[in-house]
Parts: C-alpha cells; sequence; structure tokens
C-alpha cells in the first residue's frame, strides 16, 4: 500500500504497479498535476451582459464604503424616506415590529421580592431616559443612514437613582475633524486597534450639516462608551450604509409610477378629448382652428361642427401590473 501511495504522489513518470493476482491498478500513468479547465457562464463577458457588470469592481469593504459614497447614499436615503410614503412606512414597520414598547429585564434569581425590586427599578429608569423611543430612532438611522450612534454618558436630569443617560448623534458627526493626521489603523473617524477592535471616536460637537456653525470642535470618546449599531456584510467592514440601498432605484421609480397612474386617473376622469373629422382636406366639413381648447360644461349636450367628432381621451397606462409591481 506504501509503494502504492507513494507512487499516485510521487512526481517522477509513473510505471504500472502489479499486485499479487496478476492485474493493474492503472494501466495509463495519471498526474494530479493535470489542470481540469471549468467554465462559468456568470464569468463570462460578452455584449449583452457587458453594461449590466461595468460598475462591478474589487474593492475592499472599506473602499467600498468610503466617505462620499456614505455621504451620497444617507442624502438620498433620507430624501425618499422624507418624500416617499412607501418608503416611510416600511422604514417605520420595521423599527416599530423589532423594537416595539421597548426592551424588558426579566431577573431570575432565587429572591423573588429581589427580583421585581430590580426590575421595576430597569423600567423606571428606561422610562426616565425614553430608552424605547431611542432605540426606535436607532434604527430609523440604520434604514437611512445606514449606523446610529449612541453615547453612554452621565445625565444629571434624569428622573431616576441610576443617571446613566444615551446620547444619539447622527453619522455625519462621527468623522476625521480637520487638524486629526498621522493616526495609525484610523478609518473616518475611527480608530482601531492592532485586532481591529474600536478604540476611539472622534465625534463633532455640532453637525456639518448646520447653517452657520463652525462644526472643527470634537470630543474623543472611547469605545467603550460608544455604541455603534449597523448591520456587518463584508469581512473588514467598520462603517454602514442605507439598509434600503438596493431598493433606493426602485422606491424613486415606484412613487414616478404611482404619481403617472393617479395623473392617468384624473385624466379620464375628466370629460377631455379632441375634435377630428373624416373629411378630405378642404372637404365638406366645417373649418375649425386646429389646437384650439374648448371649454365644456358639466351635464351638458354640445353640437359639433358640421363634419367634425368628439372623441374622448383614454387613460392608456398598465393599470394591471401597477399592483404587482407596487407589491
Amino acid at each position: 500500500m506504501f509503494q502504492y501511495l507513494s507512487g499516485i504522489f510521487s512526481n517522477r513518470p509513473r510505471r504500472a504497479i502489479r499486485p499479487s493476482n496478476g492485474g493493474s491498478f492503472f494501466r495509463q500513468p495519471f498526474s494530479f498535476k493535470s489542470r481540469i479547465n471549468a467554465r462559468y457562464d456568470a464569468a463570462v463577458t460578452n455584449d449583452d451582459n457587458r453594461r449590466h457588470w461595468s460598475a462591478a469592481d474589487g474593492l475592499s469593504a472599506k473602499s467600498a464604503n468610503g466617505v462620499t459614497i456614505r455621504r451620497t447614499l444617507r442624502n438620498r436615503a433620507r430624501y425618499e424616506i422624507a418624500n416617499n410614503s412607501y418608503a416611510r412606512g416600511i422604514s417605520l414597520t420595521l423599527a416599530n415590529d423589532i423594537v416595539g414598547t421597548g426592551p424588558r429585564l426579566q431577573m431570575l434569581t432565587d429572591d423573588p421580592t429581589a427580583n421585581r425590586t430590580i426590575e421595576n427599578k430597569f423600567n423606571r429608569w428606561s422610562n426616565a431616559i425614553g430608552l424605547a423611543e431611542k432605540l426606535r430612532t436607532m434604527k430609523l438611522a440604520c434604514c437611512g443612514d445606514g449606523e446610529a450612534f449612541g453615547i453612554l454618558t452621565s445625565n444629571p436630569s434624569v428622573q431616576a437613582p441610576v443617571q446613566l443617560d444615551l446620547m444619539l448623534v447622527e453619522a455625519d458627526q462621527v468623522t476625521t475633524p480637520f487638524g486629526v493626521v498621522g493616526l495609525s489603523n484610523y478609518i473616518d473617524g475611527i480608530q482601531f486597534d492592532t485586532f481591529g477592535n474600536p478604540v476611539l471616536y472622534h465625534v463633532l460637537k455640532s453637525h456639518p450639516g448646520d447653517t452657520g456653525t463652525a462644526w472643527g470642535a470634537f470630543d474623543t470618546v472611547a469605545s467603550g462608551a460608544m455604541l455603534h449599531l449597523f448591520r456587518v456584510d463584508r469581512p473588514g467592514q467598520v462603517r454602514g450604509i442605507p439598509e434600503i440601498t438596493p431598493a433606493l432605484p426602485l422606491f424613486a421609480q415606484l412613487r414616478g409610477f404611482t404619481l403617472s397612474v393617479i395623473a392617468a386617473a384624473e385624466t379620464a376622469a375628466e370629460f377631455t378629448g379632441i375634435l377630428y373629422t373624416d373629411s378630405p382636406a378642404n372637404g365638406e366639413a366645417d373649418a375649425a382652428e386646429p389646437f384650439e381648447p374648448i371649454e365644456l360644461e358639466r351635464r351638458t349636450l354640445v353640437t359639433m361642427p358640421g363634419g367634425w367628432k368628439m372623441s374622448q381621451i383614454h387613460a392608456e397606462q398598465p393599470t394591471t401590473s401597477y399592483a404587482e409591481f407596487k407589491h
């Protein structure tokens, strides 16, 4: 058996090895160095799919989610959620279903009295800081901004024995401020250690979008006091993109399609039409000014000029497929 295995994995020319019964294990030399050529249809580039795959690239997760790309996606996602009822409803439903009325603490110690006391104090604290509302806001931020940041801080205004509070900041504020250069393992407002763990965050004191405000000042927040919520889709990803990014073009088309369907229905509901004649040019039909609008009263019968007919304009739009497209 050793001779058989060494013959297979050896790089020198093979020879047939005869077993005791006089047969042969293999009749032709065999080499594991022989390359097997396989073909993938998805890897073929031709005239039919060249335009479709023109934007595909090999960028890393950090480069693909750069500062400029994330800013553009955030602005467009926020605009669409603010103006598109479908996008707004989906994001609100997602936040409400995930967070609900907020987290509840359940203690399972052997002391029932201590369990109820701790649970009541936790509920009092979460209500005092509005924990459920802040968690829903963070989930909405993940839909439109791609990520949410919350700073754990002490707030003396909290009406509870524990004055721990969660202060939310937008993703725009966690960025590289002016004057911060030369930090190793530093990516857009977050410094990492050699193992990829966040060490500190740079948070601008004012939002970059605030008008008339100098936003050069910043705070340094340790990683232990920062909550960074985002979806990690690729290894090495450190910042998030809006969760509705793949649907942004479809949301825009859905909004435009809906407005077009409504406009077509309104046009069909009104008594609009055109005058036409079957008579030849310079024939027996009375003279009529082309493209001249005619005011019509509702619930009345009207007479047409001699030789002319009226045809109502019908709404020509795919009403049968609109429901399926919206779904």
